[in-house]
Formats: structure tokens, C-alpha cells, sequence
């Protein structure tokens, strides 16, 4: 007996993917965005600003000659983002990819986190993520393909790092969770889940908070002797979305220059 392949006609030509937290100047989403363009997705930039969002749509559409869309929303709002996904399926080829990159930091340590500064980071980072990927999966579960992709961190596998402390490891711990459970009950429905979890990656965040001494330290640590940048991390997303990785799902990709073994 032969198992029948997965159904090429499941995977559109024409396909979409929802980025959020896409409008940073120097971030891994916007870097996503492009890469995923460059390859013949249409993409919606979802992020706080709507004109922010916008600009980036439209930077999007006039190089690569996709359909882009963006969008201005608050992901811990939930009838915020239902809007937001509406519009992607009213506006845009078929929902295909959702890429979960929206995201807050918080240096404050465990001891001296307030209630508010845990919900802060909790409201955004995880219930956020929630309300995206439920609203986005319920499209895609409709057309029977999807793939999800969480953005983690390094600090949810080894217990904070350079700029995230406790409530933002639990959170960014609490996708990868998301991720393999999301696996678990999606597949039946042809959707995938996985996680990318960067280590130091040269971004806003990033370049805002580490002295010259602590690059110093950082690059020693590292095998690979420098810094990951943004398109080390976009390219492992890209992959993640791919028709070809459908069998991939509920996995963790370390994109972090063998920080782990260092």
C-alpha cells in the first residue's frame, strides 16, 4: 500500500503572509517581509503604526511586484487583530504563512517586576500571539494548508541573556509551547507550527543596549566569531513557510551562531 503525497494544488501560486511587528527600521519582521516578497509571497506588514505599516507595504510592492498590505493593530486587541485578518483575506491572495515576530522586551529583573510590567510583556508577546494565530489558522484551516512560525528568543532556552529578563523569557518560552501544541491539533488541517529562536542578532533592540565592551565578550562566546544579522534569521523563516517543509513541524531552529554550545 503507497501513501498518497501531500496535494500540490493544497499550496497555492499565489499565496500570502501576515508579518508582524514588521515596520522596525532594522528588525527581524521587516527583514522577513522582504525575504519572503523577494520569493514571490504577497505579504501583509502588520505592526502598531498604521502608516509605518503602510510605508513598508508600499516599499514592498514597488521593488519586488507583490501585493502588499499594511496594517495598523494592536495584537493584544483582539477584535484589533480579527479586523486585521479580515482584511488580509478580503485583500490579498489566499493566507498561507503567519510569521509571529511582534514582540516587547523587559530588562527588569525578577525581583522588581511589577504586576503591570508582567502584563505588559505577557499581553503582547503571548495573548497577542494567540489572538493572531487563532484568527490566522481559522483561515487557513478553511483552505486545509497553512504554515505558523513562532519568533522566540535564546533567552527562553537558557533563562534570560543580553536584554530580556524574566517576563520575557516566560513569554517568548511560552511560543515554543504554543508552537508544538499548535502542531499537535493543526496538522489534521494541513497547517504547520514551528519556532525560530534567534540568539544575538544585530537589530535595534539589540544595538540600543550592548555596550562595545559586551560585543566584545559576545563575539568570544561565539564559534562563529560575529554577530547574526537579520537576514540569518529571515532566511530560516522563509524555509520554515516553504510547500517543501511540510513535513517539518513542532520543531525549534536555533539561529544563534552556536551560542549554545559555547
Amino acid at each position: 500500500m503507497s501513501l498518497a503525497p501531500y496535494p500540490a494544488s493544497a499550496f497555492p501560486k499565489e499565496r500570502t503572509a501576515i508579518v508582524t511587528g514588521a515596520a522596525s527600521e532594522r528588525g527581524i519582521g521587516r527583514a522577513t517581509a522582504h525575504h519572503l516578497a523577494r520569493h514571490g509571497w504577497a505579504v501583509a506588514v502588520l505592526d502598531r503604526e498604521h502608516s509605518a505599516s503602510q510605508a513598508v507595504a508600499e516599499e514592498i510592492s514597488g521593488t519586488y511586484g507583490v501585493p502588499a498590505l499594511g496594517i495598523g493593530a494592536d495584537i493584544s486587541d483582539r477584535r484589533a487583530v480579527a479586523d486585521a485578518v479580515a482584511k488580509v483575506d478580503a485583500g490579498l491572495p489566499q493566507l498561507v504563512g503567519l510569521v509571529n515576530n511582534a514582540g516587547i522586551s523587559s530588562p527588569v529583573p525578577f525581583l522588581e517586576v511589577s504586576d503591570e510590567e508582567w502584563r505588559r510583556v505577557i499581553d503582547v508577546n503571548l495573548t497577542g500571539t494567540f489572538h493572531i494565530t487563532q484568527e490566522a489558522a481559522k483561515v487557513m484551516a478553511r483552505h486545509s494548508v497553512g504554515r505558523i512560525v513562532n519568533i522566540s528568543s535564546a533567552s527562553a532556552q537558557r533563562g534570560g541573556g543580553v536584554y530580556g529578563r524574566a517576563a520575557y523569557s516566560a513569554s517568548k518560552a511560552g511560543l515554543l509551547g504554543m508552537a508544538r501544541t499548535l502542531a499537535r491539533e493543526l496538522g489534521q488541517h494541513g497547517i504547520t507550527a514551528n519556532s525560530v529562536s534567534p540568539g544575538s542578532i544585530d537589530t535595534d533592540i539589540m544595538g540600543g543596549r550592548l555596550s562595545d565592551d559586551r560585543k566584545s565578550v559576545l563575539l568570544q562566546e561565539l564559534p562563529v566569531g560575529r554577530i547574526g544579522t537579520v537576514d540569518d534569521v529571515a532566511h530560516v523563516i522563509e524555509f520554515l513557510l516553504r510547500e517543501e517543509s511540510g513535513y517539518l513541524t513542532g520543531v525549534t531552529y536555533d539561529v544563534n551562531g552556536g551560542s549554545h554550545i559555547a
